[in-house]
């Protein structure tokens, strides 16, 4: 500090640097420490707004972010409750359409975005190949783009309206495989395009035979709920997910893809209103997407307004979750079809993972000549991802996550942890500090939980603490930082819960950066995360040098077994499926898609789109040292060597070194899951 300049003063009215005030700048006990805002501000974060769960809720507020209309909230928005997805707008058909229903302009808006949004981003420039390996007697080929798969007209038009360039290499195997009614199997990578591989083959299918397959429902303009007189639901499609974001993250979806259809679509879970949802199921439902619990409330409780008679397809996703012991009861009640009689049943199961206590309990449920698929190893992660592991006393996470958080750019990010306590905890830090958080765990109530999604997904808070449990699935466009503030325990997850957890970022192809603080807590997690970081080629710390075998990276490899078929198994390296996607994205305007969003501007100031030309920097990657915190200097904005712009000026500061030398404390027991 230079001799003119004062002393700051901490909000007692001490001056800096008194030997009873030699504290942590971020210490939470000084949340209106007047330091934080301006480090804050300086490091582009959005200041610090008072949290309110019910001022979170869309709708105007999307709409002005989807269309890129002004602020992301505004006063005096009125927003939606916490029963939005019970009664969010579908398309209705009316019995006087043909084959094809009209043009829904203020609805097409609302599904898709204006003209200039997009929505989908995949970044397939550094694959020279697709390990793709089918297993059982059947085998597949490939379709390489939407307008050779035989879509139904309205489908292939909703896939070009939600942006949909061309087909994940999951997408690539499913199509021709549901087309041709084998019951499937598929494990991929976290945000490979799983939730369009099962919804656009089969709701495709489906419109085809729409006015055919579905049950008599009431005129939508003249319907009143009446629980004395009520059509009764009669899905031909049943979607069984574990928690309730997935089920409304996949309802949001199928809105889309019905659009223009006769196929309606519903969510059903547990902890929201009862009677609405009913009440929606009697308008029409031939897509029901739903929770264990409350689909089996309905299916047991409410034959009369719910029957599964005409089912045609039944889809598990995170099928690894579903098939735990914890669902099992469940799970039994929902597969064995209700009242179904003819058995007709399609059934498929989709996920990153798939343990074998899971492989056994699904083959009790699959035809015999089931179609098994897997695109890289099951339970891999994406080598879009950027992985560091850094060495972390459980004392200083804190400290560490503070560090990261401002030595890079803005960015919306998730951040991992244990417990339920730890999450309340951490949240609680980070916004006492100013930095604009929220976090989901399950004893959140329903509308706490759909709100704080909401405002992470439009950007009204950029930073999201959330449990392991709590965030499976979420497909929340443009996370560019997963940072596993506790890694997940071996008896509770352990490298699948890691793999489901960084797999929140780099959705579809895009690229993104996953962080993990490691401690000596955590060797029992260390091989399998050697082999992890070995496989996706990412740099392995001095700190796990000693897990690495005497035979080095040729014995890190995991162990691949026939998960189904055992002997018929077929590997097949997929490069011309690589080369027909890169080469049809090559054919269009590629940008970041970071900057194709309306938050952009809010969490990425300064940051350009990437030039689909450009060489990739080649890296040179140092090995990473136990991390110590140094002492934070409250007069260096947290900026690492990035050149920030739009301030006015060009500023480079290098990353401050992270070590830790807190006290000794003892972290909190993994208390929940």
């Amino acid at each position: 500090m230079s001799a003119d300049a004062a002393a700051p003063v901490l909000p007692d009215g001490k001056e800096e640097g008194k030997e009873e005030e030699v504290r942590s700048p971020f210490d939470p006990n000084l949340p209106e420490d007047p330091r934080h805002s301006e480090w804050i501000k300086q490091s582009g974060h959005a200041t610090r707004v008072a949290y309110n769960y019910a001022a979170y809720n869309m709708t105007e507020a999307e709409r002005r972010a989807a269309e890129g209309e002004g602020p992301i909230l505004a006063p005096g928005d009125v927003l939606q409750d916490e029963g939005w997805a019970n009664n969010a707008t579908v398309y209705e058909w009316c019995d006087e359409y043909g084959d094809v229903g009209p043009a829904h302009p203020v609805l097409e808006k609302q599904l898709f975005g204006s003209d200039v949004h997009v929505t989908t981003g995949i970044d397939f420039s550094g694959v020279t190949s697709i390990n793709v390996v089918q297993e059982g007697t059947i085998r597949i080929k490939p379709v390489l783009s939407f307008d050779d798969a035989g879509l139904h007209p309205v489908m292939l038009a909703n896939v070009r309206l939600a942006s949909y360039t061309v087909p994940t290499p999951v997408q690539c195997y499913t199509l021709p495989a549901i087309f041709k009614g084998h019951d499937i199997v598929a494990c991929a990578q976290t945000g490979s395009g799983k939730t369009g591989a099962f919804l656009i083959p089969t709701l495709s299918k489906l419109m085809g035979k729409a006015k055919k397959l579905c049950a008599p429902r009431p005129n939508p303009a003249t319907f009143v709920p009446d629980p004395r007189n009520f059509a009764r639901a009669e899905p031909l499609m049943l979607i069984v997910c574990p928690n309730r974001e997935l089920a409304v993250q996949i309802f949001n979806e199928a809105r889309r893809f019905c659009y223009r259809s006769m196929l309606r679509p519903c969510v059903v879970y547990g902890g929201g209103p009862r009677r609405d949802q009913l009440n929606q199921i009697a308008k029409g439902c031939d897509v029901l997407i739903g929770t264990p619990g409350r689909l089996v409330d309905f299916i047991t409780n409410e034959p009369e307004r719910l029957s599964l008679c005409r089912l045609k397809y039944m889809i598990v996703d995170e099928a690894d979750e579903m098939l735990s012991p914890d669902w099992e009861d469940e799970f039994k009640v929902i597969m064995n079809g209700g009242d179904q009689e003819d058995g007709n049943i399609t059934y498929m199961m989709f996920s990153a993972t798939f343990p074998k206590a899971a492989r056994d309990l699904a083959k009790e449920h699959l035809a015999n000549d089931f179609v098994r698929i897997r695109v890289g190893r099951a339970g891999s992660t994406s080598t879009n991802i950027e992985q560091n592991v850094i060495y972390v006393e459980p004392s200083a996470k804190r400290q560490a996550l503070l560090d990261l958080l401002y030595s890079r750019p803005p960015a919306r990010t998730i951040v991992f942890v244990n417990s339920k306590r730890s999450a309340d905890e951490l949240d609680d830090y980070l916004y006492n500090i100013g930095m604009p958080s929220t976090s989901i765990h399950s004893d959140r109530t329903q509308r706490e939980r759909e709100d704080a999604i909401r405002s992470f997904r439009i950007g009204a808070v950029g930073i999201l603490v959330a449990t392991g449990v709590s965030a499976r699935g979420l497909d929340i466009k443009n996370v560019m930082h997963v940072i596993n503030f506790d890694l997940p325990n071996a008896d509770f997850g352990g490298i699948e819960e890691y793999t489901h957890r960084i797999g929140r970022t780099a959705r579809i192809g895009n690229r993104g950066l996953a962080t993990s603080f490691y401690c000596d807590r955590n060797e029992d997690l260390a091989l399998d995360l050697v082999k992890t970081l070995s496989e996706t080629n990412q740099p392995i710390p001095d700190f796990l040098q000693a897990f690495v075998p005497e035979g080095g990276a040729a014995e890190l490899e995991f162990e691949v077994d026939s998960d189904f078929g055992g002997d018929d198994a077929e590997e097949e390296a997929a490069a011309p499926v690589a080369d027909k996607l890169i080469d049809v994205l090559a054919d269009n305007v590629s940008k970041n898609l970071v900057m194709n969003t309306p938050t952009a501007p809010r969490f990425l100031p300064g940051m350009k789109p990437r030039d689909p030309n450009a060489q990739p920097e080649q890296k040179v990657v140092a090995p990473v040292a136990p991390a110590v915190l140094e002492p934070v200097n409250p007069n260096v904005p947290r900026v690492s060597g990035i050149d920030i712009k739009g301030k006015g000026k060009e500023i480079e500061i290098p990353i401050p070194t992270v070590t830790v030398t807190a006290p000794s404390v003892a972290a909190d027991e993994d208390d929940d899951w």
